[in-house]
């Protein structure tokens, strides 16, 4: 009966999918094989003749390439702008020497075209880029190959980001303090205080003419003159022993000492009518519109104090562009705030509804994209293939944001959820229809593969340190989250944040991670189509 129930391929997808989270949540001294862990189980039970249609394959595949572009779409194009242009230099060798160390033992040892691409992959350890060599070869050679060198891919980079520091001698808690005051710069932390209206040169101005904002880039949150509570406007009148409640950074608080007077810590409280909310917005007509555009104080009373995105708070300038998702902290009479929540949205609910129209339209795009072929000379052209297709347009969809009402961005949790889909059902269908022929292969050049394998991950790792160290004189934990992310290994990354009490690595990771799904992508169809 069992062997009857193995036929269904339903059956059979689940239960390579329990047996593979069962695998995969078991830790051997902290390292777990996770999701991955599923295509281990799927040769086994591929090697017993268990098969998944290569149609739930492609459809994982489409649905898994496409939500991590759009998670990484804003973060690929962001990082080019940033101060990380070392970092992404970096990026790009690791994946040039790992792809360049791969052709040159494929050369020496006469390993076979699928075999070395499913090595890069598995030394990498990444599934797009399993899914790429397997899409440029249409052999299961490759996903077989990516199974022999995974392991090492995933526990090599664990060991590396281990003794790196301790090799090199170097105290990341001390690093981690010096680059956390940097960091603190960039997006420095929100409070709020007092201000006694004090300076003779600003008694009888208006605010408007005072101009706290432009002056100081703080915000004027509530006001109290004599016994009224207020909720500044443009034309309110500063008075001598006026109170001003604040909102902004240190540096900004200390520029308003000097523009309006004595500085206090406490807050003002709130009149009757009056109220502070935290308003979502989920609006999508409301959506890249321009903060200052709004006119909240002219047309609702109210004040934003801030702005949180991704965790992040953000100073409310008037040039600020508004994503979907975005909290604002608003000031102001409660009439007013109600008109302004329903003008936002401020519908919870959206944020995790997923709307299948962008995602639909947004892979068609990218199936059509990958069937144009590219030139890049005369003699060599490729196409970016239904993998390269799909993350090219989500990427550039997911920068772009919005395209009239459509949105091209996806919650949390969806974008999580379908990737998870998307990533299981591929895992499934590639590992059985490798699995058939996997004894045979590792038999005859299994430990060729795996020691190929093992320096196509070590080499790069090397070649970064040199480069980031002693070209780039980047700091430990910005390497550390380079070459985790250089290397897309999350296992690895895992590991550099359980070393230091620092995001450092995380945000390094975070930076290049999308530029190493790219290039090693694009290195892989190379290979696929020069060899």
């Amino acid at each position: 009966m069992f062997t009857n129930l193995l036929q269904s391929s339903y059956f059979a997808l689940f239960l390579i999918v329990a047996l593979g989270f069962m695998l995969g949540r078991i830790k051997f001294k902290g390292v777990s094989l996770d999701v991955s862990a599923v295509i281990f189980i799927a040769l086994l039970f591929g090697h017993y003749g268990v098969s998944i249609p290569k149609e739930l394959g492609n459809f994982g595949l489409v649905l898994f390439i496409f939500t991590i572009g759009i998670q990484a779409g804003p973060g690929f194009f962001d990082s080019f702008k940033s101060k990380g242009k070392s970092l992404i230099m970096i990026t790009i060798l690791i994946i040039a020497s790992a792809s360049l160390t791969a052709v040159g033992l494929k050369c020496a040892f006469d390993v076979d075209n699928a075999s070395i691409v499913g090595l890069i992959a598995g030394a990498l350890t990444s599934t797009p880029g399993l899914a790429v060599a397997i899409d440029s070869t249409g052999s299961p050679l490759a996903s077989i190959a990516y199974g022999i060198a995974y392991p090492f891919g995933v526990i090599g980079v664990i060991l590396f980001v281990k003794l790196l520091p301790k090799v090199l001698r170097i105290d990341l808690e001390k690093e981690a303090r010096e680059l956390e005051a940097q960091r603190r710069g960039k997006y420095p932390e929100l409070s709020t205080c007092l201000f006694k209206v004090t300076n003779p040169k600003v008694f009888g101005c208006t605010l408007a003419e005072v101009n706290v904002g432009r002056m100081t880039g703080a915000v004027v949150s509530r006001m109290k003159s004599g016994s009224k509570i207020l909720i500044p406007m443009a034309d309110t009148v500063l008075n001598e022993n006026d109170w001003l409640q604040v909102v902004g950074s240190e540096a900004a608080l200390k520029q308003v000492t000097v523009l309006i007077g004595e500085r206090e810590e406490g807050e003002l409280p709130l009149a009757d009518m009056q109220d502070i909310q935290s308003l979502l917005l989920t609006n999508k007509n409301m959506v890249g519109k321009q903060l200052g555009d709004m006119r909240l104080h002219q047309n609702f009373g109210c004040t934003v104090t801030r702005v949180r995105r991704s965790g992040i708070d953000l100073s409310p300038s008037p040039a600020l562009e508004l994503k979907f998702g975005d909290k604002l902290m608003v000031v102001g009479e409660k009439e007013g705030l109600n008109s302004l929540a329903r003008m936002l949205g401020n519908n919870a609910k959206l944020l995790s509804d997923t709307d299948f129209f962008p995602i639909a339209m947004g892979i068609v795009l990218g199936v059509i994209f990958g069937k144009l072929n590219i030139s890049l000379g005369e003699d060599i052209s490729f196409s970016p293939g239904l993998t390269g297709g799909v993350l090219i347009v989500a990427l550039v969809l997911s920068s772009i944001g919005k395209t009239g009402p459509i949105i091209w961005s996806m919650s949390g949790p969806s974008n999580h959820l379908l990737r998870q889909l998307g990533l299981l059902l591929f895992l499934a269908e590639v590992g059985t229809s490798a699995g058939k022929t996997l004894v045979a292969t590792f038999q005859s050049s299994g430990l060729l593969l795996f020691g190929i394998g093992a320096a196509i991950t070590i080499v790069p790792m090397f070649v970064a340190v040199i480069v980031g160290r002693l070209v780039f004189k980047i700091s430990i934990l910005d390497l550390l989250g380079t070459i985790t992310g250089g290397m897309t290994s999350t296992p690895g990354l895992a590991a550099a944040d359980s070393m230091v009490d620092s995001n450092i690595p995380s945000i390094a990771y975070a930076t290049v991670y999308p530029i190493a799904m790219v290039f090693l992508i694009i290195f892989i169809q190379l290979i696929a189509a020069l060899f």
